[in-house]
């Protein structure tokens, strides 16, 4: 059995570093925001999806430089460095006492960090894809389980280590310790650089043309721009077409992940916290799991399903395992997480006490959706993308969480007051169910056109 190329254990490490630091940084951010600067719920989740809205706005920025002018590597190397300067800027959270100098900060940090994170993500994911020259597809869907797996690693310990960091030593470390992860993940990228495979960007093969020929067809139709531009770059437009009619259905699925980090944890701080006895381990220690530290639940399950579906689910469900099926399914479940949170949020209004534990229903549901929906896209925006467009089009995928938040930034100020309601959370969960049908629908019908 083919294994990965060596080179791929520096991507793998530079990914788990740089999503522990993502992670970390955003899993206090909510709390953060409700008890230290003083914002509502409403302006607190608003807040926080226009900031994952604005970091998968820029990997149509990373990509543009990528494929036009720097190429992947140097994209990911540089950006990085102005990646770690956003998370210096956050740690200087305690060096201030007024609430206004706080805001001020984190919204300088929160702007840097998603132009950061957001510039390199398209070429970072992408750059796994490179280094499997032969494009064996089974190889290629180990490459990007590897890489999914690394980052709920880098995320599991975030939830975990970071809001303790916090309560110990304040907001500046807690911050802090994620800027210096980011600045590990760099050196640990940096290391590999000998073995890389590095594709050149298409600026030396003369451009991919797609938005020219997009904007001859708009205007003067096909068959004017096939005369224009040629037949390769008219069939490539052709492909990325396709490509992004399967990418806008999945904008209401990330509504919905988001929202792990704000209304789901504004639910948690509602609810009864667990409490784990490990006084057999260090004495005196019993350990507070909150809504924070619960997130963990996500990478966690995570960690599980994506062996299990990759190794022994999908290689026996034949056409049943295929890309679109999996998104389209994943989709459905999400619908099925928020209509068991609407339930526990009922219970909650009526005046039920309710442990933590509770939430880790729709945790599991919702992660093996996250599965079959996020790591298959990955995997489907690379293997679809004409060859000189392949961090374009993962750019693209990433605009779909973008479009997903800012969703989420519109309902919550067309339904003030409401960010975190059984109400709330069943529209959500009604919109994707009606999405997820749809989509299974009319992506059924191209089915013979994808692998």
């Amino acid at each position: 059995m083919a294994s990965l190329p060596s080179q791929t254990r520096y991507i793998v490490g530079n990914e788990a570093c740089e999503r522990f630091s993502f992670y970390g940084m955003r899993s206090i951010l909510t709390i953060y925001m409700t008890q230290q600067l003083l914002l509502s719920d409403d302006d607190s989740k608003a807040i926080f999806h226009g900031f994952v809205a604005l970091n998968y706005t820029m990997p149509l920025v990373g990509a543009w430089l990528a494929d036009r002018f720097l190429g992947r590597y140097y994209t990911i190397l540089f950006v990085s460095l102005f990646y770690c300067l956003g998370h210096g800027i956050l740690a200087t959270a305690d060096i201030f006492d007024s609430v206004e100098a706080h805001r001020f900060i984190l919204y300088a940090g929160l702007i840097i960090i998603g132009m950061g994170s957001g510039g390199i993500k398209p070429c970072v994911s992408a750059f796994v894809g490179d280094q499997i020259r032969n494009r064996d597809s089974t190889l290629m869907t180990k490459a990007y389980a590897a890489f999914y797996w690394s980052i709920n690693l880098g995320s599991f310990f975030s939830f975990l280590v970071i809001p303790a960091v916090r309560d110990s030593y304040g907001y500046g470390w807690a911050f802090g310790v994620p800027g210096i992860a980011m600045a590990l993940a760099t050196f640990i990228f940096w290391m590999g650089r000998k073995q890389y495979h590095i594709v050149p960007p298409s600026r030396k093969k003369g451009g991919t043309g797609f938005f020219a020929v997009l904007k001859t067809a708009c205007r003067s139709g096909w068959a004017q721009a096939l005369a224009i531009h040629g037949e390769e770059k008219v069939d490539n437009a052709h492909r990325m077409l396709k490509v992004l009619t399967v990418f806008a259905f999945i904008i209401p699925f990330w509504s919905l992940f988001d929202q792990t980090a704000t209304s789901w944890v504004l639910q948690g701080k509602s609810m009864q916290p667990l409490y784990l006895n490990l006084e057999w381990l260090v004495d005196g220690f019993i350990w507070k799991i909150g809504p924070e530290e619960f997130q963990s639940a996500n990478p966690i399950f995570v960690m599980i399903f994506v062996p299990l579906l990759t190794l022994v689910v999908y290689p026996y469900v034949g056409k049943w395992g295929k890309p679109v099926r999996r998104m389209g399914a994943g989709i459905i479940l999400a619908a099925l997480s928020f209509g068991i949170v609407a339930w526990l949020q009922y219970r909650l209004e009526q005046g039920e006490a309710l442990s933590i534990i509770w939430q880790l229903a729709p945790y599991c549901v919702l992660t093996v959706a996250e599965v079959l929906v996020s790591t298959t896209g990955l995997e489907f925006a690379y293997t679809q993308a004409p060859p000189s467009m392949k961090s374009i089009t993962t750019s693209f995928w990433n605009l779909t969480i973008c479009l997903g938040n800012l969703l989420v930034v519109a309902l919550t100020y067309y339904f003030p007051g409401n960010a975190v309601s059984a109400t709330m959370f069943l529209t959500y969960g009604v919109i994707a169910l009606a999405v997820g049908l749809l989509f299974l629908s009319v992506v059924g019908r191209m089915q013979h056109k994808y692998h």
